[in-house]
């Protein structure tokens, strides 16, 4: 199926938008590492600190619809330029934010908004204009790969950075990395390719997009399903240093766990991009939703071991970041790609306002009960209902293309 992104310009436009996503998820996946330093450093106490990452989940995804449609109506290149110099920008205000309030404007709307900008709705939906219809199920593949790379590589960059360094310089580290990613803009923003035809794309206009699709009761099924995925990622990856520290493993568990987690999705995207082609999406998603309870009951009756913790990173990692080649897919399906940016911008928010009740509710948990117990519990319960949900979606059976010889 790979062999669809073999012409020189479909490689380039798809590599160019894993390498912005590998940049701006990296650097946001690996957040939950400063947790402790910023805790030791400040005072201010996990569930301040929690807080402000909890407010950039819900910022993240309360930016892509609104990037999305920016980038449907302009353009993405002025989006991504703009969100690569926010990030960059949240991150080297970061080691002088003193205070809660400080931090929700640095991490919780500057980086948020900025990471948000540059990731999945612009990427996915301004590489699917400019593709033909036989790359776009693998290429959305390696660009979601793009992303779970990003956080093999940044999160033992970043430990090692705040073990060497301290924490200030590896945030200002993690500034200067973001800016490098500003070159490969330029290769994504081409023009477009001619567009399928689709039912939105024959629509009118963006406003009567968004009301057809709220009134789809498949689409509203897969922003509930997508809203227990980010409740799940964000959980995990603000609160997975936190339950390392309490097993009484040292921090470098935490790091390779997030960098396990980053690799082995790097696989599952590649895999789920495959599946999209050739089974309907939302099979795809209720077995990938599935097994993350599973995983997270087999984790919660093992010894919390430093292989536990990897082979948990591991299973986790298949489906970490893989739900979003198939989410986007049925999107599309749905509603065509001339408003995929916006539309699947949407249900990202659904996806972090999921993640925000994660990362906070998590900080409320260890702050008042001492631990994480009952956040497991309701994670792998939330996992259950989300690979239930997904099934009833209406959705068409792939299409075989051709593949262009």
């Amino acid at each position: 199926m790979f062999r669809t992104l073999a012409r020189p310009e479909v490689l380039v436009t798809t590599l160019a938008a894993a390498g912005i996503l590998m940049v701006t998820m990296g650097a946001r996946q690996s957040l939950g590492l400063f947790v402790s330093p910023l805790n030791s450093a400040t005072g201010l106490g996990i569930a301040t600190i929690s807080l402000a990452l909890a407010v950039g989940q819900f910022t993240w995804g309360a930016i892509q619809p609104l990037a999305g449609a920016v980038a449907d109506r302009y353009g993405p290149r002025m989006v991504l330029v703009g969100g690569l110099l926010l990030l960059a920008l949240g991150s080297a205000m970061t080691p002088f934010m003193d205070s809660g309030p400080g931090l929700i404007v640095s991490l919780g709307l500057l980086s948020a908004i900025g990471s948000g900008a540059g990731s999945f709705s612009v990427l996915i939906g301004a590489a699917a204009q400019r593709l033909p219809l036989e790359s776009r199920a693998a290429a959305s593949g390696v660009i979601n790969a793009g992303g779970s790379f990003g956080q093999f590589v940044f999160a033992p960059i970043l430990q090692k950075l705040i073990q060497s360094i301290g924490w200030i310089g590896a945030m200002w580290s993690l500034a200067l990395m973001t800016l490098a990613a500003l070159p490969l803009i330029g290769r994504l923003a081409g023009s477009k390719a001619a567009p399928a035809a689709h039912r939105a794309d024959a629509g009118n206009g963006l406003r009567a997009a968004i009301g057809d699709a709220l009134r789809d009761r498949s689409y509203l099924l897969l922003h509930v399903g997508f809203f227990t995925c980010g409740f799940h990622i964000a959980f995990l990856v603000t609160h997975l240093p936190g339950e390392v520290d309490l097993c009484g493993l040292p921090p470098a568990v935490a790091s390779w766990s997030l960098a396990i987690i980053g690799l082995a999705n790097i696989f599952g995207s590649l895999y789920a991009g495959s599946c999209v082609a050739r089974y309907r999406s939302k099979y795809v998603l209720a077995v990938m939703y599935g097994s993350r309870a599973l995983l997270i009951a087999g984790y919660l009756l093992l010894p919390r071991s430093e292989t536990t913790f990897y082979l948990f990173a591991a299973g986790l990692g298949f489906t970490w970041l893989a739900t979003v080649p198939p989410t986007a897919a049925i999107v599309g399906k749905l509603f065509g790609v001339r408003y995929l940016a916006t539309l699947f911008g949407l249900t990202l928010l659904s996806h972090q306002i999921g993640g925000f009740l994660g990362a906070w509710l998590g900080g409320l948990a260890i702050t008042r009960l001492g631990d994480y117990t009952w956040m497991w519990y309701a994670d792998m319960a939330l996992a259950a209902f989300a690979a239930i949900v997904n099934l009833p979606i209406r959705e068409a059976r792939p299409q075989q293309a051709a593949v262009p010889a």
